[in-house]
């Protein structure tokens, strides 16, 4: 089955490389478009990584694109206030006319990153239960509702939001992470995972232990930019709905989300037809000669961290090769579940990258 792929737009290597020209990136979007990629990606990270904003850029590619789905890969939204990120979402997701995946994270545990937080004014060590009681603030937001709030991180009272999204209860929310309370957080809140495991059995393990928390049952998946025939069957779709299994609490943790009344904490996320999208965010070097690859691999990963490849690759998902033996190293991951594969191009000319890409390893995705 092939899955749907998506492109992330080099926002990080255009600064890393002294490119100021933004344009080329919205156009980088528009042919994702015509080669037939299914989603472009924006990642975030204003003072770490420096790149162009994510939801700006995602905003003129909505504006110069009509089929593409956009996705936020990922997005650090315990850097934001939720009123305004709300808003912001919303509105993205109406210039979009509903084609927004918003993929969030709470940042890598890493001295720059916490430098990052610290610079914004926002404590790390209480980022994860920031982001999730944004979420909650969020999803109340988009649904209609006038909310008041008093939590932990945010209070405010008698708030509504207009424009509302175009997607009924706001576009979907994809989590990362790996370990029992990242994925117990990502069946719990999200309407899809995306992991970077450095190896398919680390991918396949990740998502049984997700499946586990909830029991799949079949689900319709309109008007969500996931969505997919209906006579597909639930085991061959991409997306399945978890139902409530009695998933442990977090409650008494430093990162608990806290208790409004509406869930209690570390129940799954349920509801009538609740799309759940397992995906992969991989980096991908081609080149016929393996150990070009290799090497251009390093140059690209190394400039764009500021780390040894060796260190990175041992937790992110990686592969140099050919476009032959790239395909299979993909449909290793397509094989043990991911669904929507987002690809990142290790590379200096990306346009030609993303040509070879759509011309020699999407018509292999899936087919093995």
């Amino acid at each position: 089955m092939r899955p749907k792929i998506g492109y992330l737009l080099p926002t990080r290597d255009w600064t890393v490389l002294g490119n100021h020209n933004l344009s080329a990136l919205i156009e980088q979007a528009r042919l994702a478009e015509e080669l037939g990629f299914d989603s472009v990606w924006a990642g975030d990270s204003p003072v770490t990584r420096p790149r162009a904003d994510a939801l700006m850029m995602l905003s003129a590619v909505a504006a110069t694109t009509n089929r593409i789905t956009l996705g936020t890969a990922v997005l650090l939204p315990a850097l934001r206030h939720p009123l305004l990120l709300a808003h912001q979402l919303a509105t993205l997701d109406g210039i979009a006319d509903g084609r927004l995946i918003v993929g969030m994270g709470g940042g890598f545990a890493h001295p720059n990153t916490e430098a990052q937080f610290e610079a914004i004014g926002v404590g790390f060590k209480r980022r994860i239960s920031r982001m999730e009681e944004s979420i909650d603030i969020m999803r109340r937001l988009w649904a209609g509702e006038t909310i008041s709030h008093q939590g932990g991180h945010f209070t405010f009272h008698d708030v509504t939001l207009d424009p509302k999204p175009v997607q009924a209860g706001g576009p979907p929310i994809w989590l990362p992470g790996s370990g029992e309370r990242a994925l117990r957080r990502a069946a719990r809140l999200a309407d899809g995972w995306l992991p970077y495991p450095p190896t398919q059995k680390a991918y396949t393990e990740d998502l049984n232990a997700l499946t586990s928390v909830g029991t799949p049952h079949a689900s319709s998946t309109a008007g969500t930019p996931e969505a997919s025939s209906a006579a597909s069957s639930t085991a061959s779709t991409p997306e399945v709905s978890w139902a409530a299994s009695g998933a442990s609490s977090t409650a008494g943790t430093p990162e608990a989300p806290p208790t409004d009344g509406r869930r209690e904490p570390g129940s799954p996320r349920v509801s009538a037809a609740h799309p759940f999208t397992p995906a992969l965010y991989a980096t991908i070097c081609l080149d016929e000669d393996p150990e070009r690859a290799r090497h251009r691999l390093r140059t690209s990963i190394e400039r764009y961290y500021n780390a040894p490849l060796e260190f990175v690759e041992s937790i992110q998902a990686m592969f140099a090769g050919t476009p032959e033996e790239a395909a299979n190293w993909l449909n290793g991951y397509i094989e043990a579940g991911a669904r929507h594969v987002v690809i990142r191009l290790a590379v200096d000319d990306h346009r030609a990258a993303m040509e070879e890409f759509a011309a020699q390893v999407m018509p292999r995705m899936g087919e093995r």
